[in-house]
């Protein structure tokens, strides 16, 4: 057997490391959760091995997410394929201990595979011999494909057999798993095709700037907005809000541009309007929802001229809106309405108690279950639906079970060929987890598999404190992120147009990555990861190599699941796509009661909720405000987000030439009355300080943006973190962090060469010119 684990291909079509297959490969992008399908063809200059020009040409294809358009990270998506640092041989570093006890870690020195497996598999059993099962943590990704997502969880749970697991999802779609999971008895970010958007008349979009997030999504809002029934919440005026149309002209919807953390009560004001108006459909309240008087009697104490006191979104606004979905409901004879959350909304202290604010509202107005109407949550990670779907969560087993139930053990084990007792219990989130390592009683070695946790967690300087506490950090990853350059071992994996597999986009269909290239160097398929240091571990548990043969196993472990694949295979989705199939939405189950192949469920809920009784559940909330809230010493709120060029903590595109060349580093967001008033210009250094550290970027001038608030984007590391100075802090239910709002002191940095004197600048002026739109 290849001890790389590479696919088995058609006769002839066997290419040499670094080079493309002979003929173009139908794929999806490696980025972000709309998957857009494109087709990667052989380079026809692509130069010998080891050349800097990409080996494959990226062309987007039509595709139901995408329909045929890509992104800037999309188009230039093959740059990472050559990578000028890329991974192509395992890193040890050695430790030495002199007679103080005092230990120095050495610098990262190549490795073979067997030197870097031998030392993690002998650190592992005697770190485990002496402090526990549980003393050995895992740390997993949403980008990883649902094989790989599926043999780490069970790697964790039969080989290590510990409860510590638990991934970078956690700061993606926790709350909104756990509102969707409360209300509806399941949790798929869009139980509805994506493509449905187009043919309603209202959406209500929270918290997400998909204009720069996942550009080609928005031609799916094309109809709502020519309609006028765009409704975007967000403190600033981003690319997504603009979409509502410009400042003076024909409005293609509502932007309303809340105080930062104050979403909830925007959605308690609207679902008060509903009600108060007599714009409730209350026969599908009847006949569909439970807990509706319990919510009623709550959001009667959210009039709209209290929720502007507490939002600062005029009451008339609020009025406005809450009219204009009841009108695009069913119930009233629209078009069809949506409800939709995203990060800004759901990475908070009370990001559970909005999301389930939202799908109030939308049960309310009758859209769940319903074609044409509906609520979502937009995924973001590539794979962070089926990631959270088959057991990298602290909390999960394959098929989106709970690992304390003892029926989804007992499926579980049986499938894995172990005694269910063996199995671990609930692990610690990821926030809690990172807070542990290396404490007393504490995790003493973790391994991470695709996240970089130094940029991506909150409050990262206590991150970099307690990585380095470890005494074994093992990172598979193909670039030297920085959370690779702290460990003790790296193992270089491959990526996206190096392996097959599947992935799940954000609406539940499942897909093919498909490989295009062979891996450089000595790369290896963190499938043959597992399967090493299983048996280095002396486990008899096996470890398929081949991904079709582990995502069979993948779908008999899901059976019966929330999330069934049991009726999918690689051969089946290949299948479909070559007959131009619709697509395959889980749940899937096998079969069907007649027999023959179940089709898939691209909408959800249409006869019932996933719940016992069939029925959605309404659970009261209320707002309550940030964890870390103005205060004379901190008196701006900042707010965090991505850019359109670069994804996640960066450690892919900051290494592609175009992107970085466009955006080379983060920005302060500020509006210029804000500037002003500090004495900061356009262009001017500024340190922004939290309770946690401060961090250092230029001021960049915008009145899209509060006078109250400043944005600065979190795709960079070191001293350009800004999530050195983001909270911890964490929602009680999901565990989620509150990365998007706390509060701040912005100053010049006047350490970096800034002029004293800035109110001299006649550019000043600009602060004033638009006075009379900001929103105080």
């Amino acid at each position: 057997m290849d001890p790389v684990a590479r696919p088995a291909r058609a006769p002839g079509a066997a290419v040499r490391a670094g080079r493309a297959a002979p003929s173009g490969r139908d794929t999806h992008c490696p980025y972000c959760a709309l998957q857009c399908g494109m087709t990667l063809t052989p380079a026809q200059d692509g130069g010998p091995d080891g050349a800097a020009s990409p080996p494959v040409v990226v062309a987007p294809r039509e595709f139901p997410t995408n329909k045929g358009g890509l992104c800037q990270k999309g188009w230039t998506s093959a740059s990472l394929l050559t990578a000028s640092d890329r991974l192509t041989a395992p890193l040890v570093r050695d430790r030495t201990v002199d007679g103080a006890g005092v230990v120095t870690r050495g610098e990262l020195r190549p490795a073979t595979w067997d030197e870097a497996l031998d030392r993690v598999a002998a650190s592992i059993t005697a770190i485990q011999a002496e402090s526990g099962r549980d003393a050995v943590a895992v740390f997993g990704g949403g980008g990883l494909t649902n094989e790989k997502a599926y043999a780490l969880g069970k790697l964790a749970r039969t080989v290590l057999r510990t409860a510590n697991i638990d991934y970078n999802g956690r700061f993606c779609m926790a709350s909104a798993a756990a509102g969707a999971n409360r209300a509806f008895g399941a949790d798929r970010g869009l139980p509805f095709p994506l493509a449905d958007l187009a043919g309603a008349g209202a959406v209500l979009l929270l918290g997400s700037n998909l204009a720069e997030t996942m550009p080609p999504s928005v031609q799916h809002l094309a109809g709502v907005r020519e309609r006028g029934g765009l409704v975007v919440v967000d403190p600033r005026r981003s690319a997504t809000a603009a979409l509502t149309g410009p400042r003076e002209g024909p409005p293609q919807g509502v932007h309303l541009q809340p105080v930062p953390g104050t979403d909830l009560a925007v959605l308690l004001a609207l679902l008060h309007v509903v009600w108060a108006e007599g714009l409730a459909d209350d026969e599908y309240l009847v006949a569909r929802a439970s807990g509706v008087e319990d919510v009623r009697r709550a959001v009667a104490a959210w009039w709209p001229e209290r929720a502007e006191t507490v939002c600062g979104v005029p009451a008339d606004d609020l009025r406005r809106v809450g009219r204009l979905l009841a009108a695009a409901s069913p119930a009233h004879g629209g078009r069809g309405a949506y409800v939709l959350t995203g990060r800004g909304v759901e990475q908070s202290t009370q990001g559970t108690a909005t999301v389930t604010a939202a799908i109030n509202l939308a049960l309310a107005l009758g859209l769940p279950g319903r074609t044409g109407s509906g609520y979502g949550a937009i995924t973001g990670q590539g794979n962070g639906q089926g990631g959270r779907e088959h057991g990298q969560k602290a909390d999960q087993l394959p098929g989106y079970r709970t690992i304390d139930d003892p029926a989804a053990r007992a499926h579980v084990a049986a499938v894995w060929g172990v005694d269910p007792a063996s199995l671990p219990g609930p692990g610690r989130p990821a926030v809690e987890l990172l807070r542990s390592l290396g404490t007393p009683g504490g995790p003493r070695a973790l391994l991470v598999h695709g996240s970089n946790v130094l940029v991506s967690a909150p409050d990262a300087t206590r991150v970099a404190e307690r990585l380095d506490a470890l005494d074994l950090l093992v990172v598979c990853d193909l670039v030297p992120s920085e959370t690779v350059l702290r460990a003790d071992v790296v193992l270089p994996v491959t990526q996206w147009a190096e392996e097959e597999g599947t992935m799940t986009s954000l609406e539940g269909r499942v897909i093919r990555r498909r490989q295009a290239v062979t891996p450089p160097g000595d790369v290896r398929s963190e499938l043959w990861v597992f399967a090493e240091l299983a048996r280095r571990l002396g486990s008899t548990v096996p470890f398929p190599l081949d991904p079709a043969e582990v995502f069979d196993e993948l779908a008999r472990a899901s059976a019966g699941g929330v999330a069934d694949y049991s009726g999918l295979s690689h051969a089946r989705l290949d299948a479909d796509e070559v007959a131009g199939g619709p697509g395959l939405y889980w749940p899937v189950p096998a079969t069907r009661p007649g027999g023959e192949a179940h089709p898939g469920t691209p909408r959800l809920f249409l006869d019932r909720f996933h719940t016992p009784d069939g029925r959605a559940r309404m659970v009261a909330v209320d707002h309550v405000g940030p964890s870390d809230d103005l205060r004379p010493d901190a008196p701006v709120y900042l707010v965090t987000g991505r850019v359109l060029q670069h994804y996640q903590s960066g450690a892919q595109t900051r290494r592609v030439a175009d992107l970085d060349r466009l955006v080379p580093g983060p920005f302060v967001e500020m509006h210029p009355i804000l500037g002003f008033r500090l004495g900061i210009r356009d262009g001017d250094p500024v340190r922004l300080t939290s309770a946690r550290g401060d961090v250092r970027a230029p001021a960049r001038w915008s009145d899209d943006i509060r006078t109250d608030t400043v944005f600065m984007p979190f795709h960079w590391s070191g001293a350009e973190s800004v999530n050195r100075i983001t909270t911890d802090a964490t929602d009680p239910i999901s565990g989620m962090p509150e990365f998007k709002v706390c509060a701040v002191a912005v100053e010049p940095d006047r350490g970096v060469g800034a002029d004293p004197h800035p109110g001299a600048d006649a550019g000043f002026g600009r602060a004033f010119e638009r006075s009379e739109e900001v929103v105080a």
